[in-house]
């Protein structure tokens, strides 16, 4: 694996996501479980991994399909994020 400044951005996001969710079980505990669109019953951790793994899907596809830049499926990746925190 390549250690650059995009790796290190990488894990930086990853690690404070984990930091902004023991925050959020620290000031409410139980995980804010709640049932989806998907059908599952999912707590706050449960979603974060649900969208880091299905965005990296996005961009192993895009990189399969098209190569470079990967501006799009950073676009796609966020939505993804954003599509898991708000209805799975």
């Amino acid at each position: 694996m390549a250690w650059t400044p995009a790796t290190l951005v990488v894990f930086i996001g990853i690690f404070s996501a984990m930091g902004v969710l023991t925050v959020l079980e620290i000031k409410r505990p139980g995980g804010d479980e709640r049932q989806g669109v998907l059908g599952l019953t999912t707590t706050r951790g449960d979603r974060l991994f649900i969208s880091l793994l299905g965005s990296v899907y996005i961009f192993l596809a895009w990189l399969g399909l098209f190569g470079t830049p990967l501006w799009i499926p950073l676009g796609l990746a966020i939505a993804w994020g954003v599509f898991c925190f708000w209805k799975v």
